[in-house]
């Protein structure tokens, strides 16, 4: 399926150029629209990221949050600096159906499996961003990208497998942003190796074509953030290449 995605600072739908702050990008368009926008074209889920709450979860923008899903009958996963169980609780609260935690899954592996196995691991996407070597070996990075963690995402999803990991969002660093195009042979050989993982493709998603090419990939979704706010092409477009292709 694809899924939508908008970033948000201080209310503000925008967009990050590899995960950096100083290269922001805004659209001058309401973010509660723009979800019914996208719901109305047939997308079901769809992906919220909270920019202002990452970079400081006391600036959590809970309220919005709340009174952007209440707005919509789609279901929504949302992140961005998730670091504690209040964390998980606060989204849940305001009506996330699942919450996407990145850093600290790579960090604190020990306190995320605790939350999958209390919330559920339905309730849990991991979100991964690797970088990948000239040798192939796909690490994971965290601290929105500023520093290798060591592990290999091998490593962690064989570990977070014995909590019943369902969800994984990953994305290649290289692709984010960019409108390039996905990695699509990281995909199907995660898909196949992890048959068990709904694995939710993200960064680099420019064209239909680039849409179509991950169909035979294994994923179970699809993350379309600024291909669609850039006019590349309609949601309406993307969902029926996803339904032909």
């Amino acid at each position: 399926m694809i899924i939508p995605a908008l970033d948000l600072i201080d209310g503000q739908v925008v967009r990050l150029y590899q995960g950096d702050y100083g290269q922001v990008t805004e659209y001058k368009v309401d973010p509660a629209e723009q979800f019914n926008l996208y719901h109305q074209a047939g997308a079901n889920w769809l992906h919220l990221v909270d920019l202002t709450g990452a970079k400081d979860t006391s600036a959590r923008q809970l309220e919005l949050i709340s009174q952007l899903l209440a707005s919509t009958p789609a279901k929504i996963q949302i992140g961005g600096g998730v670091r504690s169980e209040q964390d998980v609780i606060d989204l849940l609260a305001a009506g996330a159906q699942r919450v996407v935690i990145g850093s600290t899954a790579v960090k604190q592996p020990q306190l995320v499996k605790q939350w999958m196995e209390k919330y559920g691991a339905e309730k849990i996407v991991l979100a991964l961003d690797i970088n990948i070597d000239q040798y192939g070996v796909r690490r994971v990075a965290v601290s929105g990208w500023q520093e290798d963690s060591g592990v290999t995402i091998e490593a962690l999803l064989d570990d977070y497998l014995t909590v019943g990991l369902q969800h994984v969002l990953c994305t290649d660093i290289a692709r984010d942003g960019t409108l390039n195009g996905s990695n699509v042979e990281l995909y199907i050989d995660l898909c196949q190796r992890y048959p068990q993982v709904q694995f939710q493709s993200s960064g680099g998603i420019g064209t239909l074509a680039d849409i179509a090419a991950l169909k035979g990939s294994g994923v179970a979704g699809v993350i379309v953030g600024r291909a669609l706010l850039d006019g590349k092409f309609t949601a309406q477009e993307a969902f029926s290449c996803w339904q032909s292709a």
